[in-house]
């Protein structure tokens, strides 16, 4: 069992279980997109534009809770049985909105579901980038992305199924969402069978469980080699108090909070979310019936699922920076052509169609470039010691303009239309392109002690030059 075959094995099921975390985040976050139309009928929940964007965005406000408390209880607990708990509370949470007699159950049972996605969005991405060597932690971390666009295809696909066969049966929502509940299961049985991350044993001196966890994933040689790497690191800073906001006196930890929080607002200011949530409702809105939006909208999980697998392959030969500004060309660009056409052809049988076609192109940039490295840099810039509380408060604002959006887009849509919705996406799309030009550094190709390492050092060489010169040009006069 000591083969090499048998460590990429043992890597590869820690990394399928894992990442079934991300599997419910794509499902729970992708179904309310077919569900919801179904749940607005009269002998339903009876919803409106703004209590639709209520049920919709309350599970991204619970997220954004959620991101901030999981990456504190995942520093207590271990990332493995932060995991298990949040299972958990997919599962009950789960049956809770499938069972929803009205809409503050709802509203609530998706607020609790929130927190296990939140939780999960900060949890899972740590614990790959932890598990993984630093030559594989790219392709490795963007397994989870893979997953969650996975889980709203897979929401969308049963969104079509149930929608088309069964549309005549009002409470046909109820059964697209109680089918979260099966990976759930899997996952809270699975996680049994995978280990803790050797990065958070160390910090519990827990070394020799590390060493053994490491041997099971790494050569001999490499599994000594890189524990003796995270001891130096856990050594230089068990000094250090628990990471919290006063860190943020320091001006390396600032900047990299800085980054981090812009990392995430990038991603969702594109308005990627307002097409996996309401899709449907945009493809309705543009001209399609009921059924065709709803298969229409596969067309945008399929893309998904394709492109995040271009997006790791990418990730092995491009940059982060490069990959993310060419996303967020393509983005913008999409989005500019859907406000533009959508008034221009506004009322024709070839509107649905070219909105279709350009939600997909949208899509292929969205998960072919910005997802896979937002989710990537986000898991890679913390050090140890800042790791839980950076991902906590940076996915928290992630969540929160998530949120935002959510809430904000069907009301958007119903008063200002089509074409005006999207252009004020497209403003958005521009400055994030600004920031990511003029404030993201590169990442790829390096540990992540290295990385800390780097942001420790920013500026300091520049300073050194500035004061060598000062100190030659002195002694010249």
């Amino acid at each position: 069992m000591n083969t090499e075959s048998a460590k990429k094995s043992f890597l590869t099921k820690i990394i399928l279980i894992s990442t079934l975390g991300g599997l419910l985040f794509g499902y729970d976050t992708g179904v309310i997109n077919g569900a919801l139309p179904f749940m607005s009928a009269e002998d339903q929940l009876n919803l409106t534009s703004f209590t639709g964007g209520l049920v919709a965005s309350s599970l991204l406000f619970g997220a954004a809770l959620g991101a901030v408390f999981g990456g504190r209880l995942s520093d207590y607990n271990g990332r493995r049985k932060n995991i298990m708990l949040l299972s958990i509370v997919f599962f009950i949470s789960t049956i809770g909105c499938a069972l929803a007699p009205n809409v503050t159950i709802m509203v609530i049972s998706r607020f609790l579901l929130g927190l296990a996605v939140g939780g999960a969005s900060v949890t899972v991405p740590s614990y790959l980038a932890e598990v993984s060597p630093a030559d594989q932690r790219g392709a490795i971390v963007t397994r989870n992305e893979l997953m969650i666009v996975s889980g709203q295809l897979l929401a969308f696909v049963i969104n079509a199924i149930l929608g088309t066969i069964f549309g005549d049966t009002s409470h046909v929502w109820r059964y697209m969402i109680a089918i979260a509940a099966l990976p759930a299961i899997f996952l809270f049985i699975g996680m049994f069978r995978v280990p803790e991350s050797p990065r958070w044993l160390v910090t519990k001196q827990r070394s020799d469980e590390a060493l053994g966890v490491l041997g099971k994933i790494r050569s001999k040689e490499k599994a000594a080699e890189e524990l003796a790497e995270i001891q130096t690191t856990v050594n230089q800073e068990k000094e250090l108090q628990k990471a919290g906001f006063k860190d943020l006196a320091i001006p390396w930890v600032r900047r990299i909070l800085f980054i981090g929080i812009g990392i995430a607002v990038v991603q969702q200011i594109t308005g990627v979310n307002s097409i996996m949530y309401y899709g449907t409702e945009i493809l309705k809105d543009a001209g399609f019936a009921m059924d065709a939006a709803l298969i229409g909208n596969i067309a945008n999980g399929v893309i998904s699922v394709v492109a995040t697998f271009v997006g790791i392959w990418l990730l092995g030969k491009v940059g982060r920076r490069p990959m993310l500004i060419t996303g967020l060309a393509g983005t913008t660009t999409a989005l500019l052509l859907i406000a533009i056409l959508s008034s221009v052809l506004q009322g024709s049988a070839a509107l649905p169609y070219v909105v279709l076609a350009l939600t997909v192109t949208f899509l292929a940039f969205q998960q072919g470039a910005i997802s896979p490295v937002t989710w990537l840099m986000l898991s890679e810039i913390f050090p140890l010691r800042l790791r839980g509380f950076g991902m906590g408060v940076t996915v928290f604002f992630l969540w929160i303009v998530n949120f935002t959006i959510g809430l904000l887009f069907p009301v958007m849509l119903g008063s200002m239309g089509l074409s005006a919705t999207f252009y004020v996406f497209v403003v958005l799309g521009v400055l994030a392109i600004m920031f990511v030009k003029l404030f993201l550094p590169e990442t790829k190709g390096l540990t992540l002690e290295q990385l800390e390492q780097n942001f420790r050092n920013h500026g300091k060489e520049s300073r050194h030059m500035q004061e060598s010169y000062g100190a030659n040009a002195a002694s010249t006069d």
